[in-house]
C-alpha cells in the first residue's frame, strides 16, 4: 500500500446504495459531473490511500466493480438509509478506521481525507459546518460494530445521531466548503 501521512491503515467506503430519489431515480454515484461518473472521482482520490475500498451499493453492481475492491448491499430490500451501508461496510472492513464518503460529493480532497484522520483518536469523527454535523463525511473505529448492531436491533436509522453517543471528534470545514457539496439534484449538476 503506497505511504500516506496517516498513521495506520484505514477501510473506506463509498456509500451508493441509496434510491436517487432526489435525482429522478437515477443510481447517484454513476451520474455523470463533468464528463465522469461522480463515483469515479471519489475512486480517483482513496484509492491511493486505502488497500481496502469497499463500495455500499444495491443496484449496478457490474458498474461499481469497477470502482471498489468489494461491494456490499443493505441486508433488507427497503433502502434503510446510510446506516445500513455503514453497518455492512464495518462488518467487513479489514482495518481499525472506516473511512466513510457519499458518492455524490465528488470534491472531496485528499486534504479533507488526512483532516479526518488526524482527529481519530480512537472516537469517531464527523465533518462539522456552522455547528452542523455531516454524518457521510466520518472516520468510523471498527470497534464500534457492536453499538452499532445493539442500536439497528433497536431501530435506530440515523447516522448522525448514532455517531453523537460515541462523542465524536469534530472536523470544522468553512460553510461554503465545495469538497462536502453533495451533487445529489440534476440542478447541482451544472
Amino acid at each position: 500500500m503506497p505511504a500516506t501521512a496517516t498513521p495506520q491503515p484505514f477501510s473506506v467506503v463509498l456509500l451508493a446504495g441509496g434510491r436517487g430519489q432526489r435525482m429522478g431515480g437515477l443510481d447517484k454515484g454513476l451520474v455523470h459531473w463533468q464528463a465522469r461518473p461522480m463515483i469515479a472521482w471519489l475512486h480517483e482520490v482513496v484509492r491511493p490511500l486505502t488497500d481496502d475500498l469497499i463500495i455500499s451499493c444495491n443496484r449496478n453492481q457490474s458498474a461499481y466493480a469497477a470502482y471498489a475492491g468489494r461491494l456490499v448491499g443493505d441486508d433488507s430490500a427497503d433502502y434503510p438509509g446510510p446506516l445500513a451501508g455503514i453497518r455492512a461496510a464495518l462488518q467487513v472492513a479489514r482495518h481499525p478506521l472506516l473511512l466513510v464518503l457519499p458518492c455524490d460529493a465528488p470534491r472531496v480532497d485528499r486534504a479533507l481525507i488526512e483532516g479526518l484522520l488526524a482527529l481519530a483518536d480512537g472516537r469517531p469523527v464527523m465533518a462539522q459546518r456552522d455547528g452542523y454535523w455531516e454524518p457521510l463525511f466520518a472516520v468510523i473505529p471498527r470497534r464500534l460494530l457492536p453499538s452499532l448492531e445493539e442500536a439497528w436491533l433497536e431501530g435506530e436509522r440515523s447516522t448522525q445521531r448514532w455517531l453523537r453517543a460515541h462523542d465524536p471528534a469534530a472536523l470544522r470545514c468553512e460553510t461554503d466548503d465545495p469538497r462536502l457539496s453533495n451533487l445529489n439534484s440534476p440542478d447541482l449538476l451544472g
